[in-house]
């Protein structure tokens, strides 16, 4: 048999397991649907958490060199996550296997989705952690807990939950069983079901946040220093930090855009979706910004608090805004919505694995992932308590996990990610499944993905080790 009538025979088969998986795994209703999910997977803790303080780190033109990131990195490698999704129409290591076998390559890059789905496995075990945290924070503040609070009792505060290991293993536990109950009856029936109501709801809390803060806080203040660059406080380092954020705010290499996109139905266009999805990722960001960063200026705090900004600093100025009990609460159960949804989705690739691979029941595969999710919760508990002297090269378990995930392991996935869909698949294949009519604007996002993309994400690499 030629190579020619391989690769087609491989190409017919292909086409007709996906056909068998159409029937028999479930697919969002509609493309609305999948933009909610994959916007909701997009938007968590990184972008209410992590941008705000890294943005305060950085200043503001920290912001111009993100939205470069998104649109030159991130968007390119968002389309070829969903593609291969949709086009394998499996869990991330399936899909990849798939794909890989029509074009006639080694089954080793199978790799690639195995690893993504590890990765997001591993992420979300000490997420669950984080999202502990914010809710333990909603009944604090609606209460009045923080009324008056001083920074060093706010930071006394933040210890003390840290220190208490029953607490934090209480509120992982819920985050936890929450994800896993709305996992639990499938892509429609759970997914899609919860989507629908925790996104809309998401999205009405930060615009109710955005006004409030532009009404007591320092608004204009706020604009000037997200929106009014300064480039003499950029640096490459701060360029990097940009880059490395890009990559994690929407997802990117932890399997979940991959299995979103496998229940993506034909016809929808990835291209126009992930643009979306990319936009409402950043929006919400910056919509973050301007929520916080109004009220640390008005309060005199500090805009560069690192990754204590949310519970220890902003909880300053909601003990000493007006109606601040009310709008502090709302603003923790927005970042645990906004957990959740980014949980349900790192949550769903270990579980389409399990069901797939081992031909086992919804129901027993989110069993025995949560089971496991959650004794790995239990180191990252302890990290800051019982374990927190135990130490593998200068790092608790959770900043190891931490560390080995959003540093290394993401980056390398959507290396893998970009080499394989730019150096394996054939042209003609990705052309059609991506749907870019233009052939200029094709070939310019399949050259960028060939060689723009794959260099950042070196750039990342030799960032982390030091060489540059």
């Amino acid at each position: 048999m030629t190579d020619k009538t391989s690769l087609a025979a491989g190409t017919f088969a292909g086409a007709r397991a996906r056909i068998q998986d159409n029937a028999s795994r479930g697919l969002w209703s509609s493309r609305w649907v999948f933009f909610l999910a994959a916007t909701g997977s997009a938007v968590g803790l990184g972008n209410i958490w992590k941008f705000p303080y890294v943005t305060g780190q950085n200043g503001g033109a920290f912001v111009l060199v993100y939205l470069a990131c998104i649109l030159l990195i991130g968007i390119p490698l968002l389309m070829t996550e969903v593609m291969i999704g949709r086009r394998g129409r499996a869990n991330p290591d399936g899909a990849v296997a798939r794909l890989a076998r029509e074009a006639g390559a080694s089954s080793r890059w199978r790799v690639v989705g195995w690893l993504g789905g590890l990765t997001g496995f591993l992420i979300l075990s000490f997420y669950l952690v984080v999202a502990g945290w914010a809710l333990a924070y909603v009944p604090a503040t609606f209460s009045g807990g923080f009324a008056g609070v001083s920074g060093e009792a706010s930071g006394e505060l933040f210890g003390a939950l840290l220190a208490d290991p029953l607490r934090l293993v209480v509120c992982a536990t819920l985050v936890l069983a929450a994800t896993m109950l709305i996992v639990g009856f499938g892509v429609r029936g759970g997914l899609e079901r919860s989507l629908r109501f925790l996104m809309p709801g998401l999205f009405v809390l930060m615009l109710v946040l955005v006004v409030y803060a532009a009404i007591e806080g320092e608004f204009a203040q706020a604009l000037q220093f997200l929106f009014v660059p300064d480039f003499s406080a950029l640096t490459a380092q701060s360029v990097l930090v940009a880059l490395g954020h890009a990559f994690f705010t929407l997802s990117l290499g932890c399997g979940a855009m991959m299995v979103y996109g496998s229940y993506l139905p034909e016809g929808t266009s990835i291209a126009k979706t992930s643009i979306l999805v990319a936009l409402a990722d950043t929006a919400v960001a910056l919509l973050a910004g301007l929520a916080i960063f109004p009220l640390v200026f008005a309060n005199g705090l500090e805009p560069g608090a690192g990754p204590g900004l949310i519970f220890v600093t902003l909880p300053i100025a909601f003990g000493q805004m007006p109606l601040g009990q009310i709008v502090g609460g709302l603003f923790f159960i927005m970042l645990v919505i906004a957990a959740l949804t980014s949980a349900i989705s790192l949550s769903e690739p270990s579980i389409a694995w399990l069901t797939e691979r081992f031909r086992i029941s919804r129901t027993k595969a989110v069993l025995g992932s949560g089971l496991v999710l959650w004794l790995l919760s239990l180191g990252s508990v302890f990290s800051f308590n019982h374990w927190a002297d135990y130490q593998l090269f200068g790092k608790t378990f959770f900043d190891t996990l931490d560390y080995l995930t959003t540093n290394w392991l993401m980056p390398l996935g959507g290396l893998g990610t970009v080499l394989f869909t730019g150096w394996v698949l054939q042209k003609q294949v990705v052309s059609e499944a991506i749907g870019i009519r233009s052939n200029g604007l094709f070939l310019a996002w399949w050259n960028l993905l060939r060689y723009g993309t794959p260099v950042a994400i070196v750039l990342v690499f030799l960032n982390l080790m030091g060489l540059i």
